[in-house]
C-alpha cells in the first residue's frame, strides 16, 4: 500500500518537542482512532507506534522547536506524521528497535529529512473491515 499524498491534515497538533508531551499525542491519536472504530488493539498498537515515531524524532529537534503531528483520517486508516525542526537533514536509522517496531505495527512506514524538519509517518488500518472495502484496498 502506498502513502497517501500529502494533503492538509484533518487534525494537527503542536506540543513543545519534549519527550513529557509524547503521552499528549498518544492520547489524542487513540481517540481519533476509536472515531475511526478501530479496535481496542489496534488502538493500542496505534499508541505504541506514536510513541516510537516520536522516539526517532526528538533525539533530532533543536532546542526550544516544536513536535507537530498531523492526522489524516479516511474510512478504517489513519496516517499519522510527527516532525521536528532540524539543523539540516537527518535520516531514520532503519536498523534501530524504534523502527523496527514502528514498521512491524503499522502498514506503512517512511520518513523523510530533507531541509530543517525531520518527519516520519505511517499509515495503519483498522482491522475490522470497511463494509463496501475489500481489506487492504488503500482506503
Amino acid at each position: 500500500m502506498d502513502l497517501p499524498t500529502a494533503t492538509k491534515a484533518d487534525v494537527s497538533l503542536r506540543v513543545p518537542a519534549d519527550s513529557a508531551y509524547v503521552s499528549v499525542l498518544r492520547t489524542m491519536t487513540a481517540g481519533l482512532a476509536a472515531r475511526l472504530d478501530f479496535t481496542v488493539d489496534d488502538i493500542e498498537d496505534l499508541r505504541i507506534a506514536v510513541g516510537e515515531a516520536c522516539a526517532l524524532v526528538l533525539p533530532e529537534a533543536v532546542p526550544g522547536g516544536d513536535l507537530e503531528a498531523d492526522f489524516r483520517l479516511a474510512p478504517g486508516t489513519l496516517t499519522v506524521s510527527v516532525s521536528v525542526p532540524t539543523n539540516g537533514s537527518r535520516a531514520a536509522d532503519q536498523n534501530s528497535f524504534a523502527w523496527q517496531v514502528l514498521s512491524t505495527l503499522t502498514g506503512t512506514a517512511s520518513s523523510s529529512g530533507e531541509g530543517s524538519r525531520f518527519e516520519v509517518t505511517f499509515t495503519t488500518e483498522s482491522s475490522i473491515p470497511v463494509p463496501g472495502t475489500p481489506p487492504g484496498a488503500g482506503r
